[in-house]
């Protein structure tokens, strides 16, 4: 046999081996809707963005799609870190699910303040299964070119306006100046009227029809059941667990809570005869959840649940127990009801207090 024939069924083999190899590559990125089984596989992520530049400060969206095994459930981070990046939102879409399988999918949302060729770094996103055996799976990093907005095709730099001149003519300035006066005055007026007002200020929120810690504990039971924190919904949570709160203080102490701000609330529970122990608290509780309502602030999930448990302390600790019955004294009937008129409930509040929070 001569030399070719060798090197020519010698490059045959080759080639054969390569066609295979890419069979099989072809076989391996089948996707999840074109017959490919996940069983038995690792899950893997893919991340596009919907363009590969953009102004600085705009937003970049990015589509994540995670390709599972069915008994795998995703958890999405609660924040990320992106730096030079900065994550504006996550919007967890819906799944896509086989009998083995399934594509789970999101859109983060993303922006930069610097220039140049910038890089969104990997991130890690995390699958239980039943046994609550915990997998790992990462992102490509996503190279993305920030640019500032555009100047003018002549590249010259526009001078600054100058200042707008105010008008001289003094005279034309009274009719406003006076409508300003005559609008500052009837707003004192007003607010004076309605702090007057003897049907809001001498109201009580109305007395709930059952004990307000037995309805603050069960709602503080349902929101503990539901969804919010697995779905990633940290803001409506630190709501909800605040309302019941409030709403628990409207009954118990008869103080508007759900219409006043942090600092009104615990002023108003120091005016109600409330131990300044609990009206500390209190106000480091509510403080904790204006952080997330207004701040923006994302805790992790064990400070999320260690908020629910701080609400059922609270009220646990300052729920209404009646007193027991007195025992039989000697004492005449007019000193035993003023003994029991000036009695507290452990939180400053007078007997009288005690039976507005009371159930009647």
């Amino acid at each position: 046999m001569t030399r070719g024939s060798l090197a020519s069924r010698h490059l045959e083999r080759r080639t054969g081996a390569v066609g295979l190899l890419l069979a099989l590559g072809a076989l391996a990125l089948t996707p999840l809707g074109g017959g490919g089984d996940l069983r038995g596989q690792t899950p893997r992520v893919t991340i596009e963005p919907d363009t590969t530049e953009i102004h600085v400060g705009d937003p970049l969206m990015l589509r994540l799609s995670l390709e599972h095994p069915a008994d795998l459930t995703v958890r999405w981070p609660d924040s990320l870190s992106l730096d030079p990046f900065e994550p504006l939102a996550l919007e967890v879409g819906p799944s896509e699910t086989s009998a083995d399988a399934a594509r789970t999918t999101a859109v983060l949302h993303v922006t930069a303040f610097e220039l140049g060729e910038l890089e969104i770094p990997s991130f890690n996103i995390e699958l239980t299964d039943a046994a609550d055996v915990t997998t790992t799976v990462s992102t490509d990093p996503v190279v993305i070119g920030v640019t500032t907005i555009g100047l003018d095709e002549g590249g010259d730099i526009r001078d600054v306006k100058g200042p707008r001149e105010i008008a001289r003519n003094w005279l034309l300035l009274w009719p406003w100046l006076l409508l300003a006066a005559a609008l500052a005055g009837l707003g004192y007026w007003w607010g004076r009227r309605r702090r007057r007002s003897p049907d809001r200020a001498d109201s009580r929120p109305p007395v709930p029809s059952r004990p307000p810690h037995e309805i603050a504990l069960e709602a503080l039971d349902r929101l503990g059941a539901s969804p919010l924190l697995e779905r990633g919904e940290i803001k409506p949570y630190h709501i909800e667990v605040s309302r019941i709160i409030r709403t628990y203080l409207e009954g118990r102490y008869r103080i508007w809570a759900l219409e006043m701000i942090t600092p009104d609330v615990i002023s108003s529970l120091g005016h109600a005869g409330v131990d300044p122990g609990i009206r500390t608290a209190f106000e480091r509780f509510l403080d904790a959840c204006d952080l997330v309502k207004f701040a923006k602030w994302r805790p992790d999930d064990a400070a999320c649940r260690s908020i629910l448990a701080d609400a059922r302390t609270l009220v646990e600790r300052t729920k209404f127990v009646p007193p027991p019955p007195a025992a039989e004294s000697e004492e005449t009937p007019t000193e035993a009801t003023a003994t029991d008129a000036s009695e507290t409930d452990g939180s400053g509040a007078t007997a009288d207090d005690r039976t507005g929070a009371a159930v009647p």
